[in-house]
């Protein structure tokens, strides 16, 4: 970053490595905060955050929310992103560039609704083999719907905010129960999906109006009490196990950024119902990588999911259910069918039959102080990469009651 001009009026010219995961071609939006400063919204270029209110002198991204810009649906976001393309290959004024080190990143924007599914067929595979060793490991359901649940919003935190170890009912190898702190504590990497033009309640949205609908993608960490899980998820599914917290990056990647990366789902068999038939491809051809404790464990890939993320959003709203500006829903678990690309750690150590060695240890599961860090990468133009930033969560003591 060079900095020219004379007196008060110091411009700075960006200047972004090629081999950035944050260059032009990228430009993630998030919401962030300059010390002793208040939220406004912004977008990263390599190493620097550079201030959308101040750089296109507009009041709409003064707030700390990308509520506003999400609304305003697909034209006013390819205007948006056309002209930071243009500015930051200019020189900004230096009051608006600040380097990532010294900011505050917040939650993008308000989540409203939460949805969280099942769509990974190595993952229910994983698990169905897990839990139900003497049946089919796919429930007859499966192949025909994407399976989901619907979670809770008001947990939904951003990356950095400590997750603290749930309490809640567990069976005991006696067969009583008891009340504690979860001793399977567990992750799930998956990448979620971020609502920006809602619908109007009784109609359905379609598989072909997903680029129309939803903003951008962000990683996220459904973190998941695996012991609490089991014992409450039936008959009625996931609930105390899974609503404690969930982790979402502060950096929302717009589909634009994305269109090097679209890959055709995987083949589904039977044929889905008319109405889940994607119009066009949204796999997506990204890779993660989940690191505990700073050693990278595994590896999910983000192409073997069987449903795609448009088929999600048509099945969501089949019912007549609404979508509103900052709903959530994400994938759920990630995972591919090798052992090293479980996006899990009940699937990584094999229900804690088959211990992980990190950093010199046998794991299973999460300890108190332990970190989790998720990353990912997808293809761009001309051959490069692109980053989806990272969502972390440090593991803290269960609170007494």
């Amino acid at each position: 970053m060079d900095l020219v001009g004379t007196g008060a009026a110091v411009r700075t010219r960006l200047e972004v490595p090629a081999d950035s995961l944050f260059g032009v071609d990228n430009l993630p939006y998030g919401v962030f905060a300059p010390a002793g400063q208040n939220y406004r919204v912004g977008t990263r270029i390599g190493d620097v955050v550079v201030d959308l209110a101040a750089t296109l002198g507009d009041p709409e991204f003064a707030g700390p929310s990308l509520a506003a810009l999400m609304a305003q649906g697909p034209q006013r976001w390819r205007e948006v992103r056309e002209r930071v393309r243009e500015l930051v290959d200019t020189e900004l004024d230096s009051a608006a560039v600040h380097a990532l080190a010294d900011v505050r990143l917040g939650l993008p924007v308000p989540i409203g609704d939460y949805v969280d599914f099942y769509a990974s067929i190595d993952h229910a595979t994983n698990l169905g083999r897990l839990f139900r060793p003497d049946s089919e490991p796919l429930l007859p359901n499966w192949r025909h719907l994407p399976v989901g649940y619907h979670g809770r919003a008001g947990t939904v935190v951003v990356s950095g905010t400590e997750v603290i170890r749930p309490c809640g009912q567990r069976r005991t190898d006696s067969g009583t129960t008891d009340f504690g702190p979860s001793r399977r504590l567990d992750i799930e990497a998956e990448l979620g999906f971020l609502v920006g033009v809602g619908s109007e309640l009784g109609a359905p949205v379609e598989t072909g109006e997903f680029a129309e609908r939803v903003f951008g993608v962000a990683l996220v960490n459904d973190w998941s009490a695996r012991d609490i899980q089991a014992w409450e998820y039936q008959p009625l599914g996931p609930f105390l196990g899974k609503s404690f917290a969930t982790s979402i990056s502060p950096w929302v990647t717009p589909l634009a950024a994305l269109e090097a990366a679209r890959v055709p789902t995987p083949e589904q068999s039977p044929q889905p119902l008319p109405y889940l038939q994607d119009k066009e491809p949204w796999g997506l051809d990204i890779d993660l990588t989940v690191s505990w404790n700073g050693q990278a464990v595994t590896h999910p890939p983000f192409s073997r999911m069987y449903w795609s993320p448009a088929q999600m959003l048509a099945h969501l709203t089949a019912n007549g259910a609404t979508i509103r500006t900052g709903d959530l829903y994400a994938s759920g678990t990630i995972s591919g069918p090798e052992p090293d690309q479980r996006g899990s750690f009940i699937e990584l150590s094999w229900g804690g039959k088959e211990p992980v060695l990190v950093n010199g240890q046998q794991r299973t599961f999460l300890e108190d102080g332990d970190e989790v860090r998720i990353t990912a990468t997808a293809p761009g133009p001309a051959d490069r990469r692109i980053g989806l930033g990272e969502v972390i969560g440090r593991i803290s003591p269960a609170r007494p009651r």
